[in-house]
């Protein structure tokens, strides 16, 4: 009966070294693997970190003069503005002032139209025979 027990543990041995040798030999693949990886990645991790830092003063530099072309624009598009309002005011002004001389010319043509019907009338008076001072 010992025997057959030492047979059972020997075969039980057996069967797990031939379920453990394929697993021990893929685990020493996979950390050669790792190993090669984790080389290349010393090498070339130096130089990523390098670009990476070049991008980083890029960006920053274009954020910088992105800010002040904005500063320059908002300086700019302001005093676009204040030449806007003061050719308003201009406008603004000339078209009152330009109301008033229309006004103002229309009252003396309305004077003149006035003085020339009344000379007229005076004149046809005169003509008739009557006093031209009075009526």
């Amino acid at each position: 009966m010992v025997d057959l027990a030492a047979i059972i543990i020997a075969v039980a041995f057996v069967v797990l070294v031939g379920y453990l040798v394929p697993t021990i030999l893929q685990v020493k693949r996979t950390v050669g693997q790792s190993e090669r990886l984790l080389i290349r990645l010393n090498h070339e991790l130096p130089g990523i970190l390098k670009d990476v830092k070049g991008t980083y003063e890029n960006t920053r530099r274009l954020t910088d003069q992105a800010k002040l072309g904005i500063d320059r624009a908002t300086i700019f598009l302001n005093a676009m503005g204040d030449v806007g309002q003061t050719v308003n005011h201009v406008h603004q002004a000339v078209r009152g002032k330009g109301g008033a001389m229309l006004v103002g010319f229309t009252s003396l043509l309305a004077g003149l139209k006035a003085a020339s019907a009344t000379v007229r009338k005076r004149v046809h008076k005169e003509q008739e025979g009557g006093t031209s001072y009075g009526d």
